[in-house]
């Protein structure tokens, strides 16, 4: 449980010294948003949404005698989730994930052919015929999302977890962050089952990452955020997703970028009194929406 602190050593210390304010709770984080209540200043791990701007946790906690269901009154993030100790947790454990997979991969090399997404090819060295999700591997929609082959390309994609997901997390708490890591990843590896050569195969979290990306944006613009830093990374990122060299699955790109974006708009719009309704909603719909591409692809392939 987070303690008290005697003062506001976040905020007062910092403007003492005529520096900017920092949040109270996280003395190294500066921010420009105070809790409407205490009006010490907090950050956006921390801010809680209220009737009229953010509380703080401690003051939503005291509020909590106030006649409603405790559950009313539990400290809940901007999509409704619950705050967490760790604001990073889910974070570091899917980058923990796809760490001990790309480790594994380098101890047993024969696991990437096992792991990765390809449409339908025939495979004789081990004379196993035909593979592939169209024969009924589906997995691999899955487990290519956490599979990676260079160190450049797993280094750059966790970097991207850690930067985009952290936030996320927060603003969405771990339930919510975590169906949107997920379906933006089998939403990139399903259009690329789609459209993609069947023989081709392909393998990365890009399309997990860009799902964070496009959740980001929509995340800054319900904010009401500067939008000019991510528009500009998108943009980087598209122009090396369709670079003239080739070598990137763009479609894993495009398809979780599209599926994060969605997600999100569901997780921070809704109103409150049908907010469970519509993100559940929103997440079993572009489930169905894979798993109709992926059984269209297949019939189309066998």
């Amino acid at each position: 449980m987070d303690q008290q602190p005697p003062e506001d050593q976040g905020g007062a210390a910092a403007a003492a010294a005529g520096g900017p304010p920092t949040c109270y709770r996280h003395p190294g984080r500066e921010t420009g948003i105070r809790c409407t209540r205490c009006e010490r200043p907090i950050c956006t791990d921390c801010m809680i949404p209220a009737s009229v701007g953010f509380q703080c946790p401690d003051c939503v906690r005291e509020g909590a005698g106030t006649g409603h269901h405790p559950a009313a009154s539990r400290p809940r993030t901007l999509a409704g989730g619950s705050v967490a100790a760790d604001p990073r947790l889910i974070t570091k454990i899917l980058i923990g994930i796809n760490l001990a997979v790309f480790v594994g991969v380098l101890a047993h090399p024969a696991l990437r052919d096992d792991l990765l997404l390809f449409g339908r090819a025939y495979v004789d060295e081990r004379s196993a015929g035909y593979q592939g999700v169209a024969e009924g591997q589906w997995y691999r929609l899955v487990t290519s999302t956490f599979l990676h082959q260079e160190v450049w390309h797993i280094a750059f994609n966790m970097l991207g977890l850690w930067w985009l997901g952290g936030p996320l997390e927060a603003a969405l708490g771990r339930a919510r962050y975590l169906a949107l890591y997920l379906l933006s990843g089998l939403a990139g590896s399903a259009l690329t089952y789609l459209i993609a050569d069947p023989a081709q195969g392909t393998l990365g979290a890009s399309g997990s990452v860009f799902g964070l990306l496009g959740a980001t944006a929509v995340l800054m613009r319900r904010m009401n955020y500067d939008m000019r830093p991510v528009i500009a990374l998108l943009v980087v990122n598209l122009i090396f997703t369709f670079n003239p060299w080739g070598g990137i699955a763009w479609q894993a790109h495009v398809g979780g970028l599209i599926a994060g974006a969605l997600i999100a708009v569901a997780m921070v719009h809704p109103p409150r009194e049908r907010r469970k309704l519509v993100q559940y909603g929103a997440c079993a719909l572009v489930f169905v929406a894979v798993l109709a591409v992926v059984l269209v692809r297949t019939a189309a392939l066998t």
